[in-house]
């Protein structure tokens, strides 16, 4: 057998819209036959501030278009329809510049190549990371990186520095760069599967991918872009083409497989998957048809004794941004500076929601909330206690000392966030719920306490917890995961640090909100929304 070399992501074309910069921070010169592409370092560090401001409060016109498309769909539950215009809603809120998308404002990834003709004289990464710190110092970012200073204790880095930078080396005159901003709650749902030549097998392959999509849940704020990969050189591999695809980053590869080991995309298992995930009923966030936008599968090569899976997810935050250098300037991928256009002329026709004062005694708000079903949809006025990951292990350090549970945690629902930086002249900063499920070894000892007797947040929650708010009469709101800017921009009226400032974003507040959108989703009976949907 000759040698013959296949290159492993072979992407056939690139369509994807760029706007151009500058002109500045390049130039050509010569180094005997060939010409170098000279980059100022400088203008890594203005690509990379551009990029990520742009990818934190603009959308791609084709994300955008399939929220519209669940509007006009006539198949769409009403609750498919409810997030889709939420979340249109709040990319017009976002674009204006203030608010950004999603509270969750992410860990900055840059995926880079570079051209062997391509020369910066510097450490590439030092001025990426530069660029990035401008954009997070100088916009309504949040600060989401804890760093470790021993084993145990950590503290937040103050700039959402480190960000993951990771360049390769390829042949050509260009750099080319795709950015990311990944919150936690998606890429919490990016799951490895360590199977075997068992898997590939139609039935089995069918029943396999019907178990894992329950694994996803709604905790990373569908619809998802969803990605699927199947094999790989290495585990690590086969996780780097999931983040990829989930990006749509290999959207143009090739159709089918070749002796070389070439990856490619698989169809007709896009739509068989597509499938399963609708007929799933779990919808976009609260039941139809919409958990995804598109799936993508790709089908890489395998060690014969190894087959690993993965999959992830690109949620309703579809923040990724492709952009490059070359002789010509610097270009960034056009996103959408209209979402408005997407917009219907009319609101979808909803029922109307029931309406909570959460101004009342705590056996007041649980009695009128035991009187509805799950999936009854709220809107909620009144005061919330914003707590989350940090928050809740120093309640319980207060619980574990022999003191008694805060006052402000029996007295007033449980809201699990952490906002954004406040803009100036504005109530709050970007400022959607995180998932719930981290929570959920707190809930029966705190509800035995009197405390989190009303949860909100997003996402599914531990048959535990369902237990726990049978036992103590209590509930589990669901909030609207992804449209953080809208929430701060119409709903959050006042918001006040009450306890641990020195945690930053994850201090305790007390926030007053006004037709605050939820669902019930678990209830004081034993009654779960999404179990009913699992079983």
């Amino acid at each position: 057998m000759e040698f013959q070399y296949q290159e492993p992501y072979p992407i056939l074309k690139d369509d994807t819209q760029y706007k151009k910069l500058t002109s500045d921070f390049v130039k050509i010169e010569k180094l005997g036959d060939r010409e170098i592409l000279v980059i100022d370092p400088k203008g890594l560090e203005f690509l990379a501030e551009n990029a990520l401001s742009d990818v934190s409060f603009m959308l791609r016109p084709s994300h955008l278009q399939k929220l519209k498309n669940i509007i006009d769909d006539p198949e769409a539950t009403d609750n498919d329809r409810f997030v889709a215009y939420n979340l249109l809603q709040n990319a017009a809120v976002a674009v204006e510049g203030a608010l950004p998308s999603c509270q969750d404002t992410g860990t900055a990834i840059c995926v880079a190549k570079k051209g062997e003709n391509v020369y910066t004289g510097a450490e590439d990464a030092e001025w990426i990371s530069k660029g990035i710190f401008n954009t997070y110092q100088n916009r309504n970012l949040r600060y989401s990186q804890i760093v470790p200073l021993t084993m145990f204790e950590e503290k937040n880095s103050g700039s959402n520095l480190p960000a993951q930078i990771d360049i390769y080396a390829t042949a050509g005159d260009s750099y080319k760069f795709l950015f990311l901003a990944k919150g936690g709650g998606s890429a919490n749902k990016t799951f490895l599967y360590q199977k075997t030549k068992s898997l590939l097998n139609e039935k089995s392959m069918e029943e396999f991918i019907r178990k894992s999509i329950m694994d996803l849940g709604t905790a990373a704020c569908p619809p998802y872009h969803l990605a699927l990969v199947i094999g790989g050189t290495s585990a690590e591999a086969n996780l780097a083409a999931v983040k990829k695809a989930s990006a749509g980053y290999y959207d143009h590869l090739p159709t089918e497989g070749n002796m070389g080991g070439q990856a490619f995309r698989d169809l007709e298992w896009e739509e068989k998957v597509q499938d399963i995930c609708r007929k799933s009923t779990i919808g976009a966030q609260f039941g139809g048809k919409y958990l995804t936008h598109d799936v993508r599968v790709i089908r890489l090569p395998r060690h014969a004794a190894s087959c690993p899976v993965g999959m992830g997810v690109s949620c309703s935050a579809d923040r990724n941004i492709k952009a490059m250098i070359n002789k010509e300037g610097i270009f960034l991928e056009q996103l959408e500076e209209n979402p408005k256009r997407f917009l219907p002329e009319t609101p979808p026709h909803l029922e109307p929601p029931v309406a909570v004062d959460l101004n009342r005694p705590m056996a007041e708000i649980l009695a009128e909330l035991s009187k509805y079903p799950i999936k009854t949809r709220l809107k909620l006025s009144g005061t919330l206690i914003v707590a989350r990951d940090i928050a809740h292990a120093k309640i319980k350090e207060i619980l574990d000392s022999g003191n008694p549970m805060p006052e402000y945690f029996k007295n007033h629902p449980i809201y699990y966030a952490g906002p954004a930086k406040t803009p100036e002249g504005m109530a709050s900063g970007s400022f959607g719920p995180t998932t719930a499920g981290r929570m959920d070894v707190y809930v029966a000892e705190f509800q035995a306490h009197g405390g989190s007797m009303i949860m909100l947040a997003k996402g599914n929650r531990s048959k535990d917890v369902t237990n726990a708010c049978a036992k103590y009469g209590g509930f589990y709101l669901g909030s609207v995961g992804g449209p953080a800017a809208i929430l701060a921009k119409e709903n959050i009226k006042s918001v006040e640090v009450v306890d641990f400032p020195e945690l930053g974003m994850e201090a305790i507040r007390k926030i007053e909100v006004v037709d605050f959108p939820a669902f019930i989703i678990t209830d004081d009976k034993g009654n779960d929304f999404f179990e009913s949907i699992s079983g």
